[in-house]
């Protein structure tokens, strides 16, 4: 049997729940490492998801929900840190991470600091921060206005790349292996795909780098960028694509783990648009999962509709729901999942199995 590279996905990926409190300095805490990645959504309110990492710095956050340029925080800031087994958050300035009563989420992932210069592509970044082991990786570069490569450092394919021009009102570019490389995704919209040269070049990553074309929104010359870089890793993350069938017995899609945190999203539109879907183990604990977030808007987390209803099984995901964002007939969808606990464990786990909810 194979078993998974990772023992603990916990290692590497968690979510943070928490209500705000309208102070300086303070620590939410529940993790299993630093993080280098947090992405942060008030739930009961229509608030805007703000997005930090250590490359950037904490204080810088980025939405992806709007095409805004990067904002830095004054003396409040949104984020204040990243800290061992957490995040030090403040009053909050630009997004609402920590205003009196807020209930708030936070996705977090562990990449490697600051990181260093990558010069692998035609493009040195400024700081490639990179967890092989984990199949994830943050990039700053800066773009030239010519078709280019960068390195991303994984070792590995990327499978997902998504990338946002922090100096300019652009859209986020997201590439999405299932859909190839002449196709693109805007993390921001609800569009389907679209295709254009300008985006990926056309070219397929390979384990050293990702090609970018001359859009704005990947490669305007002298303007900053950010990429967030994801490989598969067995039994901890999974990017693919799943049909749609239409019916309240749904979809299974298979990842070979227990997922934590779910990302889908209608690709291919034969009729209506789709959004970005999310869904995690913290605020669904037990199936049927339904209290969804969009990326793509700032709306309160859902609470009642069956819109986003999916079981989180211990080998993948099921959707229950008729719902066409979500389960729509003969529909194309991608997604992107990272585990609780993979199917079956390595030998350092003791081979314990993930069990369903």
């Amino acid at each position: 049997m194979a078993y998974s590279s990772i023992v603990k996905p916990s290692d590497y990926f968690g979510t943070l729940l928490y209500t705000g409190n309208n102070t300086n300095d303070r620590d939410i805490t529940g993790l299993n490492f630093t993080p280098d990645f947090t992405w942060i959504k008030p739930r009961d309110y229509s608030g805007n998801h703000g997005l930090f990492d250590a490359v950037r710095g904490a204080d810088k956050s980025i939405r992806s929900n709007q095409t805004r340029v990067e904002d830095t925080s004054p003396a409040n800031k949104d984020l204040d840190s990243f800290i061992s087994g957490g995040i030090r958050v403040d009053q909050s300035n630009y997004i609402d991470t920590n205003s009196d009563g807020i209930s708030a989420v936070a996705w977090n992932w562990k990449a490697n600091g600051q990181g260093s210069s990558n010069t692998d592509g035609s493009i040195n970044t400024t700081y490639t921060s990179v967890n092989t082991t984990a199949g994830f990786s943050i990039s700053s570069y800066t773009g030239t206005g010519s078709n280019a490569t960068v390195g991303h450092g994984l070792g590995s394919i990327p499978k997902m790349i998504i990338v946002k021009n922090r100096d300019n009102t652009t859209g986020w570019g997201v590439y999405h292996a299932s859909l190839g490389n002449t196709k693109y995704l805007q993390l921001n919209d609800t569009a389907a795909e679209g295709t254009a040269s300008t985006f990926w070049n056309n070219t397929t990553p390979t384990n050293q780098v990702f090609s970018i074309g001359t859009s704005g929104w990947m490669n305007n010359s002298g303007e900053k960028y950010i990429a967030y870089c994801f490989a598969d890793k067995k039994g901890y993350s999974k990017f693919g694509s799943y049909i749609g069938n239409g019916n309240a017995d749904g979809a299974f899609v298979y990842t070979g783990f227990k997922p934590a945190f779910l990302i889908y999203k209608k690709a291919v539109q034969t009729g209506s648009a789709g959004r970005w879907s999310i869904i995690d183990n913290k605020r669904d604990p037990s199936n049927v999962a339904s209290h969804g977030l969009a990326a793509n808007a700032s709306s309160a987390e859902n609470t009642g509709s069956n819109y986003w209803d999916v079981d989180l099984l211990s080998n993948g995901f099921k959707f229950r729901t008729t719902e066409h964002e979500t389960n729509g007939n003969g529909e194309t969808f991608i997604y992107m999942a990272f585990a609780e606990e993979p199917l079956v464990a390595n030998s350092g786990n003791d081979g314990v199995p993930a069990t369903a909810r």
